[in-house]
């Protein structure tokens, strides 16, 4: 299902192409973050691009674990660095993917675990999925990592979140979900818990995140070095005041239209998430979505990229997958078939227009 769902976004993003005049396969591999990745991979790091204003893009903003498998690959294959990006992300969409059905299927049932794949899948933004993007590779890892924390393979689930703290900032999310989950079953003295393995994924989970940014730091000379590159490239974390004045604006000038669809989008996942919190879903999924989302919503910089910034957050997706799950099989698949269709049609403008960031 899955797999079916990003071929059709690919197959309408090549016949878009066509008429457009455009190389998919440039569109998913050499374009934006991919060639910083990409570069990282070939020439290892130290790019600093200098722009107008005293910005500062430095390329030590993007975690190693991509441009490493990238680099690997590419020794090992006729492939370029950014063609082996697409082959990580591709493998690692569907390792995603089976990890969302398998979430899915102990949460809700069968069911709901293949409509959890599919739903994740068609996002509006499911195209940066088959991108050489890090966004698959970081959801595969945090997804079987918070897997594993449900069902108490403590030393996998730290072993995964520290992979996935290696892949992109946000791997926090899965050190959150790895440590206040484990807090919680240590207050409650769970007699099932083995705390040795418990505390060991602890100790664990935090390792790939807290090693490059302290890398980074060393690298600068910088106790904030990694805060300190951030900021050149116009990111960091304010609490949420630059959106609120970007929506603001909009909300109070001529991009009216777009400032109230902004506004919509927001409460829409505020809504899910609190959904999830009404049916008691299980605390490391509330954890890890409600990390991701706090992130994505807090940080500043180009607001264009909040929807990739919250493709990771899959538990949002699970009232909807529940939901879809409970209706008739024709009905089912329907569902699925058009929202699956309008996210591949909105994933060819996208990425043939601006695209991600």
């Amino acid at each position: 299902m899955y797999a079916g769902v990003r071929a059709l976004g690919i197959v309408v993003l090549a016949l878009w192409g066509l008429s457009d005049g455009k190389d998919p396969l440039t569109l998913l591999s050499a374009r934006w973050d991919s060639l910083w990745y990409a570069r990282i991979a070939e020439h290892g790091y130290g790019y600093t691009l200098h722009l107008s204003g005293g910005r500062v893009h430095s390329d030590l903003a993007f975690f190693p674990l991509l441009p490493w498998l990238e680099r690997g690959l590419s020794a090992v294959s006729p492939l370029s660095a950014g063609e082996a990006g697409l082959v990580v992300s591709a493998v690692a969409s569907l390792c995603a993917a089976g990890a969302l059905f398998a979430i899915g299927e102990l949460c809700h049932g069968r069911r709901a675990g293949i409509a959890l794949a599919a739903l994740w899948a068609a996002l509006p933004v499911g195209i940066v999925q088959s991108m050489a993007y890090s966004e698959s590779l970081f959801t595969a890892l945090a997804a079987w990592s918070v897997y594993c924390v449900l069902t108490g393979r403590w030393v996998w689930a730290g072993s995964l979140a520290a992979l996935a703290g290696l892949t992109r900032p946000v791997g926090a999310a899965a050190v959150a979900a790895v440590w206040i989950t484990a807090a919680v079953l240590l207050w409650r003295r769970e007699p099932r818990s083995d705390r040795r393995r418990m505390l060991l994924g602890a100790a664990l989970a935090p390792l790939g995140w807290l090693g490059y940014v302290a890398w980074v730091g060393v690298r600068t000379g910088s106790v904030t070095g990694y805060l300190d590159v951030q900021g050149g490239w116009g990111n960091g974390f304010d609490g949420g005041l630059a959106f609120g004045r970007f929506m603001g604006g909009l909300l109070d000038g001529p991009g009216f239209a777009g400032g109230l669809a902004l506004l919509t989008g927001v409460a829409l996942v505020l809504w899910l998430y609190a959904a999830g919190v009404r049916r008691r879903q299980p605390l490391p999924l509330l954890v890890y979505g409600g990390v991701v989302l706090l992130l994505a919503l807090t940080a500043k910089g180009y607001f264009g990229s909040k929807p990739r910034l919250m493709l990771p957050a899959f538990p949002l997706l699970l009232p909807l997958a529940a939901a879809v799950a409970r209706l008739r099989t024709v009905r089912a698949a329907a569902t699925v078939g058009t929202v699956a269709l309008a996210s591949a049609v909105y994933g060819a403008f996208w990425l043939h227009g601006s695209g991600p960031p």
